[in-house]
């Protein structure tokens, strides 16, 4: 399918081919008819993507201080390596739509194929995958090309609902762009005086056209306009829809609105103010958040739980119900308002226009792609056959680009990347680009199902990791899944039963085993006998409240993150844990706890204690592990440095061992290194993970099906392949 993308470095436009994305369980797929070009907030994204890194920098002062932070506990390669990869991203435009759902996911209500929908929060493209209480049905009255204002007009209309004026109340709209002219005619439609102001002459004439007072920005004469028309007191809110770094329209709306009045806040507009003129008349200030209630909450938009209507009467969806409603019956117009229209095949066209004509409006594009349309794939270069064993990836996100492609290729698989797919088609397309990868696949399925994949890389979210691995055994391929293998012991369970009834090697991503700092003190350790203790400290940092670990559904960060300590601590003990102990915060559901201590007891009678907090200084480096006994005492600071009995180690290179088990992984494939039958010690971190999560809950039990020892006879490797 076509979609629009702009590179997020350096603003360049392009209409490429990327698979149709695959639509999840609460999703739809829609078929686009129209799309709408909001002209402030895309003007806005494409001059701050054109712009040098120093302007960025300047207008995102937040992400400069979460990257310095980052290289402070990350380090600064690793923290480079991340923001290279961001920036060199391409990013989808658009959110306003309206087309034929194709399909609708099991958990969607009230959608079906062929049915017309307005749709928000989907890009561009010839085909959406839209969360399904951001797809809207279309009324029979509504055009399509009414319909693509959906999205745009629900960010007015909630600007409106947060005003709370009633019947025979008077609003000023300050800024009469796109969504300027959509407030002033839902202002209007809702029984309001309105008066539209702008420094343009022609948009004040249009909202007067839609039977508002249009005004030119002139100072005082402007105010006492607004004061005559209102019989000298003021309105009773002004929505600023403005897109400007200025403070002025803020200050300004200040000076024309009653006694605590309201002063809504919808534009990007400047908030240097004088907190007299706001204390003097009482005045409330207040910002409109996009479409209205559940814009940005996971739970509607990515789980479907809508809000009960007698709890949140007007939410995101609700909102474009209204305004479909309103042009259903007549009381809104929009189509006068649509000055440019555009093929999709000349969308590059219609940002020129957008960026230089002055009245440019509200820019449409126009789709013609089946409703029922057929998965194509996306060839990026010629493909090759080759001795080697293929890889193909599953999922694009930051870790895969940022760190794990590289790693992948300088551990010797450069020459046979294969295939890629994820969920939305467009991250691997731009992986495929960037890493010379032959093929894009439109779907996991597609992927599985080439004869030129021998390697399943899953690297995808982690509640998929698991069935993935499932589904890629039975496929006849070998498989690398990245940490954790499985979420639940049922899941688990499902991995073995794949793995006993399959041929392939099996490889789970704790990389840690193979850094060359554990290597080199798995030999230390080795030299001597006894139990060793392990205090194992890891600095984790805070995630933002939307990150998707705080997702249950995903498992939380002890089986997703703390597994890698557990599995290393395990490893150099040589053994198995046989107790898990930990204790949390008590804080959220267990499942989620961020600051916990985990206590293993092993066989031999070594311990290991894990630290994990999210509550430490942001300077302070990730992980710090010490290792008493056998003789020897062994630090490994961040896996930066390594000392051994008080002095430093420097043939000992740092790095967490990506690329030296990606080497491994190739090698036994190949059959260039040994052939474990089992992955004992994968299986023990996996046990180990669940127990942790299980007394975190109150539930004491000890690990099941773990075994007491690890193979360590045939090096660093051992245990971790089938």
């Amino acid at each position: 399918m076509k979609q629009i993308v702009q590179s997020v470095s350096g603003g360049e436009l392009r209409v490429v081919e990327v698979p149709q994305p695959e639509p999840g369980a609460t999703e739809v797929l829609v078929a686009t008819r129209r799309s709408l070009l909001s002209a402030g907030t895309e003007r806005a994204v494409r001059e701050l993507a054109s712009a040098s890194l120093l302007r960025k920098a300047r207008a995102r002062p937040d992400l400069v201080r979460q990257v310095v932070n980052r290289a402070r506990t990350g380090g600064v390669r690793s923290t480079l390596a991340a923001v290279r990869s961001r920036l060199d991203e391409d990013m989808p435009l658009g959110y306003s739509a309206a087309g034929v759902v194709v399909t609708a996911g099991a958990a969607t209500d009230g959608l079906r194929p062929g049915m017309r929908v307005a749709t928000a929060s989907a890009g561009h493209a010839e085909y959406q995958a839209v969360p399904g209480l951001l797809a809207v049905p279309v009324p029979d009255a509504v055009s399509d090309q009414a319909a693509a204002f959906g999205a745009v007009a629900a960010i007015a209309l909630q600007g409106l609902r947060q005003a709370e004026v009633g019947v025979g109340g008077s609003v000023a709209v300050v800024g009469l762009g796109l969504v300027g002219q959509l407030t002033v005619r839902l202002a209007l439609a809702s029984g309001l005086t309105v008066v539209g102001i702008d420094l343009r002459g022609w948009t004040a004439e249009l909202a007067g056209g839609a039977g508002a007072l249009g005004l030119v920005e002139a100072g005082a004469a402007t105010t006492e306009q607004v004061m005559e028309a209102t019989r000298g007191r003021g309105v009773d809110a002004v929505l600023i829809t403005a897109a400007t770094t200025s403070s002025e329209p803020v200050a300004r709306s200040a000076e024309i609105a009653r006694d605590r009045a309201r002063l809504v806040v919808v534009g990007d507009v400047g908030l240097d103010l004088d907190r007299r003129r706001f204390y003097e008349r009482e005045l409330d200030l207040r910002f409109a958040r996009s479409y209205g209630p559940g814009r940005y909450d996971r739970a509607y938009e990515e789980w479907g739980v809508d809000y009960p209507i007698g709890h949140v009467r007007w939410t995101a969806r609700r909102n474009v119900e209204t305004y479909l409603d309103l042009v259903a019956s007549g009381r809104v117009a929009v189509d006068d308002m649509v000055t440019h229209v555009f093929d999709v095949e000349r969308a590059t066209s219609a940002y020129e226009v957008l960026a230089s004509d002055p009245r440019s409006l509200a820019v449409q594009l126009t789709y013609s792609a089946p409703a029922q349309p057929t998965s194509r794939v996306a060839t990026i270069r010629p493909r090759h056959r080759s001795t080697s064993p293929r890889a193909g990836l599953i999922g694009a996100g930051t870790y895969a680009k940022a760190t794990f492609l590289p790693a992948l290729k300088a551990a010797g698989w450069g020459d046979d990347l294969a295939a890629i797919t994820s969920a939305k088609g467009l991250s691997a397309r731009h992986a495929a680009e960037r890493n010379d990868i032959a093929v894009v696949a439109p779907t996991v399925e597609d992927l599985l199902a080439r004869d030129d994949v021998d390697v399943a890389f899953v690297l995808s979210r982690h509640d998929s990791h698991a069935e993935l691995a499932v589904r890629a055994l039975d496929a006849g391929k070998h498989v690398f899944v990245e940490k954790p293998l499985a979420l639940t012991r049922d899941e688990l369970d499902d991995v073995l039963a794949a793995y006993d009834r399959n041929p392939g090697h099996l490889f789970v991503g704790f990389n840690r085993r193979h850094a060359p700092m554990v290597a080199y003190t798995r030999k230390v350790l080795t030299a001597g006998s006894g139990p060793i203790t392990i205090a194992y400290r890891v600095n984790a940092g805070q995630l933002p409240a939307a990150h998707w670990y705080h997702d249950r559904r995903q498992g939380g960060r002890v089986r997703g993150e703390v597994c890698h300590f557990i599995d290393l601590a395990s490893w150099l003990v040589g053994e198995q844990p046989r107790v898990v102990h930990a204790y949390g915060s008590g804080r959220g559901e267990p499942g989620l706890e961020e600051d916990v201590s985990v206590l293993l007891g092993y066989p031999d009678g070594s311990t290991a204690t894990i630290t994990y907090s999210t509550r430490g200084h942001r300077r302070t480096p990730k992980e710090r592990l010490e290792i008493l006994g056998r003789g020897h005492t062994v630090l490994i600071d961040d896996f930066r440095r390594l000392e051994v009995d008080g002095r430093e180690v420097k043939r000992a290179p740092g790095g967490k061992g990506h690329q030296e088990q990606l080497a491994h992984v190739r090698a036994v494939i190949t059959g260039n290194a040994p052939h474990q039958r089992g992955f004992e010690a994968s299986i023990g971190t996996t046990e180990a993970a669940l127990s942790a999560v299980a007394a975190l809950a109150g539930i004491p039990q000890l690990p099941a099906r773990l075994p007491t020892q690890i193979d360590v006879d045939s090096g660093v490797n051992a245990g971790i392949s089938s």
